[in-house]
């Protein structure tokens, strides 16, 4: 099952010529999930190699206005398109309601159905193999992160136990790989620790949105394979980001360095900087740490077949040589 995060928008507040604000993309197999949805991510998704996909659930960390203005454009091309049956559900911290009763007269009705999901810290959402896990950050106003966790694998199929067990091959074995005892013709009962190895962890993706460094972050990203956490700032200043609830390249870093999770993305960068030189003071604290650029990729392999690595342009906008049609245009901007 793949797993990676596309990085669609990584500046902090307003655009630049080179980042977004807001927005990235999780795609686990053929599910795509957004998480917060800035001006112009509409766009974003439409210049690079995804495209636009018919989105079934967005998640907004809070209400500041870079990470939810690209939402009512949105969900009106969605309507353009003729979407009609497929549903669609937007959850966010508390107030997501009243945001979209004000939104109600951009909106107008919607020919599909869209529903709003009000989440607290420490709720979670199910999914069968993994689950959606919200927690508190540190914003001053009602926010929210969220980690995907996936659930523990079965081990590793030992197909030498089995044929010493007289296991036959097919069904039975497929009893055995799903965590159910077997009883073969003979009466005796096969265990599934009898031909599986250990378990193996899932993933853990863990997304801050914005927040000042707080100890709910480190618990919530603890081993975590990935931290996308903000960094707004570097440490010139550091004032400023304790007045404004945001990080700091380096406090970012510690929170990944207490956590002890696997790969740092630094994100949501001021357009005083670069990102090398977020990079640079984070690394000092925690050494594996990146600063992703808009359409970059993370790509989040199973344990046992890797460590997470960055993609650079993975998901590249596509060149159409000029503008076509549908207003997607080559190069990066």
């Amino acid at each position: 099952m793949d797993l990676d995060l596309v990085f669609l928008g990584t500046s902090a507040s307003m655009p630049t010529s080179l980042r977004a604000p807001a927005a990235l993309l999780v795609r686990r197999g053929g599910e795509r999930l957004l998480f917060d949805c800035a001006e112009g991510t509409q766009r974003q998704l439409q210049r690079s190699s995804v495209g636009l996909p018919d989105l079934e659930e967005i998640f907004l960390t809070h209400f500041h206005a870079d990470h939810f203005l690209g939402l009512p454009g949105m969900l009106k091309t969605f309507a353009l398109r003729g979407r009609e049956e497929a549903g669609l559900t937007v959850y966010g911290p508390a107030g997501l309601r009243d945001l979209f009763g004000r939104l109600k007269p951009f909106l107008g009705r919607l020919p599909y159905p869209l529903t709003t999901v009000e989440l607290g810290a420490g709720e979670t959402l199910e999914r069968g193999e993994y689950a959606i896990e919200t927690f508190a950050v540190d914003h001053g106003v009602p926010a929210l992160g969220y980690a995907l966790v996936e659930q523990e694998r079965p081990g590793r199929f030992d197909v030498a136990a089995a044929d010493a067990l007289g296991v036959p091959p097919g069904r039975e074995r497929g009893i055995l790989q799903s965590g159910e005892p077997l009883t073969l013709e003979d009466g005796r009962v096969i265990t599934p620790d009898s031909v599986l190895g250990p378990a193996r962890p899932g993933r853990k993706v863990v997304l801050t949105g914005d927040t000042a460094p707080a100890a709910t972050v480190v618990q919530a990203a603890h081993k975590a394979n990935v931290l996308v956490h903000e960094a707004t700032f570097g440490a010139d200043e550091g004032e400023r980001a304790r007045e404004t609830m945001h990080a700091t390249a380096a406090e970012a870093a510690e929170v990944a360095r207490l956590a002890d999770v696997e790969l740092l993305a630094l994100t949501h960068v001021s357009t005083r900087y670069f990102g090398s030189e977020l990079a640079g003071e984070a690394r000092e604290v925690f050494a594996e740490t990146v600063v992703p650029r808009d359409f970059d990729v993370i790509e989040v392999p199973f344990p046992e077949r890797g460590a997470p690595r960055l993609v650079k342009a993975g998901a590249r906008p596509v060149s159409s040589g000029g503008d076509g049609p549908d207003g997607a245009s080559s190069g990066r901007g």
